[in-house]
């Protein structure tokens, strides 16, 4: 396995005329105001509330405590991020009319501050830990060899990273620098990009085998794990040496897996859970002793009828959540990430966040991907 380096030859673009539209429809249904404590912030997908956030408590058994309706119009939903620093939480979806848009939300008053069309369209976005930037993909059913970087305050486009075609989940996990994967059918699908946030120089790690899904990063962008198509298992990459391993599910469904859909770090990186197949109802946890050597520990079931295609964790690592089929009216089951044990249900969402309060003010916002959260190695 290789890493090969190659330069972008991306420039910057002049930002692009505002084209947003402020929404007067968000309005907070609930007189529990978040103020102080962790809460879930969900993005509904079940038909009837598509687009909506609905707001949960993680302290007091994922109590609901309100639903912000936000925008019109949302027929799927493709990701969410949220900056501490700038107080705002951001929705990237598709129209049905097959428009990508990505909508911003201010978090102290749940007032939609910007909501407009990306051209040529979006997919799972990331932003910058400062909260000044959104890295948008732009579609994995499109062919433009780009993603854009958006100013985060605004929505212009500031930039376009050229790479690949097809260009489908973006994120930037806690020691960065920003990964993107495609689902171009090319070969280049069959590589992760890493782009520096600076540079923005992109890298690979590669060829995998066969074109990636979703994936998670470690707490020290040492280790990566993948969905990877026509794989019963997962592949594991050491970045820096570019090794990938296979780690393969003996027992399994008969048939081809298709994509399983799915896959994170606990926070504390000592398992991976990982979804199976559209018509598995279970979740596969990897002991992650020794990165590089995965060790399947358990199955659990679902009690959907249906396989999972998305799963997350909170920020301290008690509770994991398993989304349903996309677009499905299912409920989003919570697990207890210690005992294993499913500990209740929300409404279908695959897009959710944790975003704390502390003192009136966000004080820290969780992932949408399952990234790992150990950033040292010893207590010096």
């Amino acid at each position: 396995m290789t890493i090969v380096t190659i330069w972008s030859t991306a420039v910057a673009a002049p930002p692009a005329a505002s084209t947003s539209s402020t929404s007067t429809d968000s309005q907070a249904l609930g007189t529990h105001e978040p103020r102080v404590g962790r809460f879930l912030y969900a993005v509904n997908q079940a038909v009837g509330t598509r687009g909506s956030v609905s707001v949960y408590d993680i302290g007091a058994e994922h109590r609901p405590v309100k639903t912000i309706e936000t925008v019109h119009d949302v027929d799927d939903v493709k990701g969410v991020v949220a900056s501490a620093a700038t107080g705002r939480l951001y929705v990237a979806y598709r129209t049905r009319s097959d428009v990508g848009m990505i909508y911003c939300l201010n978090l102290y008053d749940d007032e939609v501050l910007w909501n407009r069309a990306i051209d040529p369209d979006i997919d799972r976005l990331a932003i910058h830990p400062d909260g000044q930037l959104l890295y948008i993909p732009t579609w994995e059913g499109r062919s433009a060899d780009f993603i854009n970087v958006l100013d985060a305050s605004t929505g212009d486009v500031v930039r376009k990273v050229h790479f690949s075609s097809r260009s489908h989940d973006a994120q930037f996990p806690l020691s960065g620098p920003l990964f993107q994967e495609t689902k171009a059918g090319d070969g280049s699908g069959k590589y992760l990009y890493l782009i520096d946030p600076q540079s923005y120089a992109v890298s690979r790690v590669g060829p995998y085998a066969g074109i990636l899904g979703p994936y998670a990063v470690d707490g020290m962008s040492r280790y990566v794990v993948n969905n990877v198509t026509g794989l019963w298992g997962m592949q594991v990459a050491e970045l820096k040496s570019g090794r990938i391993v296979t780690a393969n599910i003996e027992e399994h469904p008969a048939g081809e897996p298709g994509l399983l859909h799915g896959i994170g770090w606990t926070p504390d990186q000592r398992e991976v859970w990982q979804s199976s197949s559209e018509g598995d109802p279970h979740i596969y946890i990897w002991s992650m002793r020794d990165p590089m050597a995965p060790v399947l520990a358990e199955r659990l079931s679902m009690k959907s009828r249906h396989g999972a295609h998305w799963l997350t964790f909170d920020i301290e690592g008690d509770y994991a959540y398993v989304a349903p089929k996309k677009g499905s009216d299912d409920a989003t089951e919570i697990f207890d990430a210690h005992t294993h044990k499913s500990v209740g249900l929300i409404g279908s969402s695959e897009d959710m966040i944790e975003i704390d309060f502390a003192d009136r003010k966000v004080s820290r916002v969780g992932d949408q991907f399952g990234v790992g959260r150990v950033v040292h190695t010893s207590k010096n």
